[in-house]
């Protein structure tokens, strides 16, 4: 079934990535409902290595600030929830359970190469996800680089195998503070048939 235009336009073409934010919370059944939502993006053997930290609270933002380039520093202040999207460098342990019709274990246990590729390309896809999600949820995004990893890690997966990847801002963005929309490639600048 092909979604209709308006709903096109909700998760691409009007969507925005936000960097100013209203002051209007949003609830942690939103968050578990966008979680319930995102989860069933595929991966790679079913890995889903992401692992998400949702950043509301005061303290928790005061530990992440931190970590953020002074250009980040306002946005993520001032947005209602601040995603640390991860992966976990042990999502195969998972795998018996997750994808049990064979034993896929087995073809990460040991190879670091292969588990540290198909974490952080799976656990990119499932922040994708996220962000879709979160537009199909009546919610706006911000992704964002401009941190220290290391610095995240030590503070939020100390003493674990999860790393963070990138970050995202959840709320309901100010529109009145949006910059005109850059252009996109061209499909022949960008992609061909064979």
């Amino acid at each position: 079934m092909q979604l209709d235009e308006r709903s096109l336009d909700t998760l691409f073409r009007n969507a925005r990535t936000h960097s100013a934010w209203l002051d209007k919370s949003v609830d942690d059944e939103l968050l578990i409902k966008l979680y319930e939502l995102m989860k069933w993006g595929p991966t790679s053997a079913n890995s889903s290595p992401a692992r998400l930290v949702f950043v509301k609270s005061t303290a928790a933002k005061e530990r992440l600030l931190p970590a953020m380039i002074p250009s980040n520093v306002d946005k993520t202040l001032a947005a209602p929830v601040t995603v640390i999207v991860a992966q976990d460098h042990e999502f195969y342990e998972q795998l018996p359970r997750l994808f049990p019709h064979t034993d896929a274990r087995a073809w990460f246990a040991g190879n670091s190469a292969l588990i540290d590729t198909t974490a952080f390309r799976n656990a990119s896809l499932q922040g994708a996800y996220l962000i879709i999600a979160a537009r199909a949820l009546g919610l706006d995004a911000g992704p964002m680089s401009g941190f220290d990893n290391e610095k995240v890690d030590a503070e939020f997966f100390n003493g674990t195998k999860i790393r963070s990847n990138f970050l995202i801002n959840l709320g309901y963005g100010d529109a009145s503070k949006l910059h005109p929309r850059n252009p996109r490639l061209r499909f022949d600048e960008a992609a061909r048939i064979e």
